[in-house]
């Protein structure tokens, strides 16, 4: 799993495609590891490169995962579907007080991300959180089908 808060920065919240994509999606595309140099959010610098394994499915969490240049390169676009308020509450429960000032930038940025490239009409799965467990409905973009395969053989699928 990728995890996108390792990949953008206080910077770059949504300027590091270019970065994914030389540093983790053409290495795949390879069938090559991947590496990225995983962001601290305490101590504001990128850290030493980590090893991401190209396998046949990697899960990339968080916002931006279904913007428009990496839509092609996706073989299935999930959206946790829940209310922006709840999802600003939620990070700013969990990053505390440190990031307040951090947290008052990104919800504009987010908000103006969200506008110019929107990702849930693109999403074929909906995932909403329960009081216990989750509930996945179909997205605006429909069933998937036999069609939408991940990959047809062991290892990578082949992206180019």
């Amino acid at each position: 799993m990728l995890r996108l808060d390792d990949v953008a920065s206080h910077d770059e919240l949504f300027a590091w495609t270019g970065r994914l994509l030389a540093e983790v999606i053409e290495p795949f595309g390879r069938g090559e590891t991947a590496h990225y140099a995983p962001y601290d959010w305490r101590a504001r610098r990128f850290g030493p490169p980590r090893p991401l394994p190209a396998a046949p499915v990697v899960l990339v969490e968080g916002v931006g995962a279904g913007r428009r240049a990496l839509r092609p390169f996706l073989a299935c676009l999930l959206w946790m579907d829940l209310p922006p308020e709840e999802a600003w509450a939620r990070g700013r429960s969990r990053d505390g007080e440190e990031q307040r000032e951090f947290w008052d930038g990104w919800v504009a940025a987010e908000i103006r991300h969200f506008a110019n490239d929107p990702s849930r009409p693109h999403a074929a799965l909906l995932v909403r959180q329960l009081k216990e467990g989750y509930e996945v409905l179909p997205g605006p973009v429909g069933d998937l089908g036999p069609h939408q395969d991940v990959t047809h053989r062991d290892g990578p699928a082949a992206m180019w």
